[in-house]
């Protein structure tokens, strides 16, 4: 392990918040609506949780960042449809709408500050709650994600920083695809990914065979569930990845802590429970304190139930607050 150990009684994690961020949001009865980002802080609130946190103002990404993981063309796209607020940027999933390129440059420039933060020891923990967009490629949109902000602060981690060996850490009921094979032969990503079975939900991947090509074998950890799956699932293979965090090494965490794997998600089949996020926060927060100076930012990704999204993310956000 790095020799960077870090009093936990210190830290007050950051949550990015404002309506620059919420505007990343679908309408007419879209899954991923612009509601989602109250619904959570509306419970952290009734929680007592706002007045133990520090409050950040969202942040836009430049060009530059973007496109340190999207290509030029893709970008452009982007702004053409955000002007005419016309069409989908994928096959069917995630429309257009006037602004998306501002809000989804929002989403990735709110996670890139966090990032920046982090790393200058202003505050080693972040929560985002509208982002962790895994889905998005290099060069499409996919599944609701139109810029993939986890991407975008891999590629600043290293280029800004110069942080090389990073782990990703995804509990979100879908595979964090976008992710997975953008850095699929990358040695010094490692990924633990737990999720939906892919032969039940898309997007179709993530099977334990997976584990990274090339250079990179071994470095990829998939841990697919059956569908009706509960957080006892979860507790029994959680050991697996704690294990791939530590061989890792990791000098930044990243942890998707997508809510639609609680039951009642309207488009997933798992049954966890807002304990079930809560522990893997907890767990990783103390790895991060272990091996990289606490650096790690958590990201709302998707949960498509309101209740269950405030319920899980508040579980998140707790976890990361020190007594």
């Amino acid at each position: 392990m790095h020799p960077q150990h870090v009093s936990r009684s210190r830290i007050v994690p950051d949550v990015y918040l404002g309506d620059a961020l919420a505007a990343y949001g679908f309408g007419g009865g879209h899954p991923f609506g612009p509601d989602r980002m109250a619904a959570f802080w509306q419970q952290a609130v009734h929680q007592g949780l706002d007045g133990r946190v520090r409050i950040r103002e969202p942040v836009q990404a430049t060009d530059e960042a973007i496109l340190r993981f999207h290509t030029p063309a893709y970008l452009a796209r982007v702004k053409h449809q955000s002007e005419t607020g016309e069409g989908y940027l994928d096959v069917g999933d995630t429309p257009a709408f006037r602004g998306v390129y501002e809000a989804a440059a929002t989403v990735a420039g709110s996670v890139l500050a966090a990032v920046d933060a982090a790393m200058g020891g202003e505050a080693p923990r972040a929560f985002v709650p509208i982002a962790g967009l895994h889905h998005a490629r290099r060069d499409a949109a996919a599944g609701f994600c139109v810029f993939n902000d986890i991407g975008i602060a891999i590629e600043h981690l290293r280029a800004v920083h110069g942080v090389r060996r990073i782990a990703y850490v995804d509990i979100d009921a879908h595979h964090g695809d976008g992710v997975f094979y953008a850095f699929e032969d990358d040695p010094e990503l490692w990924i633990a990914d737990i999720h939906e079975d892919g032969l039940y939900l898309y997007p179709g991947s993530g099977f334990a065979e997976e584990t990274g090509r090339g250079v990179a074998a071994g470095s990829k950890l998939n841990l697919p569930l059956p569908p009706g799956a509960d957080g006892s699932a979860v507790l029994s293979v959680w050991p697996q990845i704690e294990a791939h965090v530590r061989r890792a090494d990791p000098q930044f965490i990243i942890l998707q802590c997508g809510a639609d794997s609680l039951a009642g998600d309207p488009i997933t089949h798992l049954r966890l429970q807002p304990a079930t996020h809560g522990m893997a926060a907890a767990s990783l927060c103390a790895l991060a304190d272990e091996c990289c100076a606490g650096r790690l930012v958590a990201l709302g990704g998707g949960g498509y139930n309101r209740q269950n999204l405030a319920a899980a993310w508040c579980a998140v956000l707790s976890a990361m607050i020190t007594p």
